[in-house]
């Protein structure tokens, strides 16, 4: 049975690509075969079809197995994007065969594909998840007047128009009763939109996974609105060029178990995972360990989730009513074949678990557990519940946290202990990610009281 060999190093890493080229599969000849993947780096849903499985090498590795059997030589060229919509617009060029994007973004790819006819594009596995949508958000500065989404009327929003993100700030808005139009909108890359927010040109960040969380990391600003407050599943996807996969069916297939390899990694060794995301990126490894890390903002799985695929088909008429996809037959572009062809096995997601030393109890039940990353430690401590994990870090003494996460005792999106949000409600310590979110407990709950984390810590 194949199994992952030891990861190449980045001097190898950095040969491999200087001898790729960014030619298409169109332009194979003889018995070399070219790929070229487009990824997002710094959208770290996808890590496990981008970044990380890029960092690994394991596509390249399972390719140079087939080779041997088939006397191929397969090479590898990957193009790294801030969104999904150049990679869709180099995929209906030709010019990349395997892309990840988000949930809009790759709807839109599979309609403009379809509406320029020919095999057009397939969506043929899932990166990474959330099922209530934590992984978009909204980050405002800290000295921000908003104190709930409604406040943004009238106000510049940056957001990357057709993400999934842009989709997330237009649906929330709406339940709120402010449209589209009632907010300035700023049609702006990530990084960008992340800048601006900071040298104070606009009001809000909207912006998909990571940069909620490494803004707020980066002390830039505050979690405005959580996702997860909308109930709408958000993923990420594997789409592949359908002629490329009618072609070279075995590299769609290679791809994808590589891909099941980095997901076994990224379950199995998060923090070192993190740790590479992070040195590949240049993002905070505490910012990429919160969303994933064990109990994660990001599930991270590669079958075809009917619970995703559901969601999707309720996202084709939003984004037809916001005119930015016409048509899409999903049955059509939805294509379980290549997964069920490559026989993956089962990867368990990563949980936290363990036993709590403070508290003395096991660490069980993911809807309370938490975990902290102490300075100068190579694991992470785990903490049986939010409380617990607040006594951990006075028992620590003064010892330096460089990430404490706890989840939201309303959505279970987990965050920054201390960026968050506390109550007190008798005995129990509750965190929650933003303001809004602790306003709505505190008036359901008459006797229970807000604080501060310092407060929340002292309570402990």
């Amino acid at each position: 049975m194949f199994r992952p060999a030891r990861p190449i190093g980045p001097l190898v890493a950095a040969a491999v690509l200087a001898a790729a080229t960014a030619c298409s599969s169109a332009n194979a000849s003889g018995d070399t075969v070219e790929v070229v993947v487009g990824y997002q780096s710094k959208t770290i849903n996808t890590v496990t079809a981008g970044t990380l499985l890029r960092a690994q090498g394991y596509l390249e590795q399972r390719l140079a197995e087939l080779g041997r059997q088939n006397g191929r030589h397969y090479r590898v060229t990957w193009q790294d994007y801030d969104s999904g919509a150049p990679i869709t617009a180099q995929m209906l060029a030709e010019k990349i065969d395997i892309g990840s994007m988000g949930d809009y973004p790759l709807l839109i790819n599979g309609s403009r594909a379809q509406e320029a006819g020919g095999p057009g594009t397939r969506l043929v596995s899932i990166t990474g998840y959330n099922l209530l949508g934590a992984l978009n958000g909204v980050v405002v500065p800290n000295s921000s007047p908003a104190h709930t989404l409604a406040d943004l009327k009238g106000r510049k929003v940056s957001t990357s128009v057709g993400s999934a993100a842009d989709g997330t700030l237009i649906q929330a808005l709406a339940r709120v009763g402010v449209k589209d139009g009632d907010i300035d909108k700023q049609n702006q890359q990530p990084a960008v939109g992340a800048s601006a927010l900071k040298a104070g040109s606009v009001d809000a960040l909207a912006q998909f996974v990571a940069w909620p969380g490494a803004v707020v990391f980066a002390g830039d600003g505050r979690l405005l609105y959580d996702g997860a407050a909308l109930g709408r599943p958000t993923l990420h996807g594997v789409v592949i060029r359908q002629k490329y996969g009618t072609e070279h069916p075995e590299v769609v297939r290679a791809f994808l178990t590589a891909q099941s390899d980095a997901t076994r990694y990224l379950d199995e060794h998060p923090l070192d995972a993190s740790r590479k995301v992070a040195e590949a990126t240049g993002l905070a490894p505490e910012v990429v360990l919160l969303y994933n890390g064990p109990n994660g903002i990001a599930t991270f799985a590669t079958p075809l989730d009917a619970r995703l695929l559901a969601a999707l088909r309720e996202d084709v008429p939003f984004l037809k009513s916001v005119g930015v996809l016409k048509a899409l037959d999903l049955d059509r572009f939805v294509d379980p074949s290549y997964l069920a062809a490559a026989a993956l096995p089962d990867v368990p997601p990563a949980r936290i678990t363990g036993t709590d030393a403070v508290c003395g109890r096991p660490v069980d039940d993911p809807r309370l557990a938490g975990e902290i990353w102490f300075e100068g430690e190579d694991t992470t401590r785990p903490a049986a519940d939010p409380t617990c994990l607040l006594r951990a870090v006075k028992a620590a003494g003064g010892k330096k946290v460089r990430a404490a996460y706890v989840p939201d005792a309303a959505t279970g999106t987990r965050w920054f202990a201390d960026r968050d949000r506390w109550v007190k409600d008798g005995t129990a310590l509750l965190p929650f990610t933003t303001e809004d979110g602790a306003t709505a407990y505190l008036a359901a709950h008459p006797g229970a009281v807000g604080l501060s984390y310092q407060e929340a810590l002292a309570a402990s």
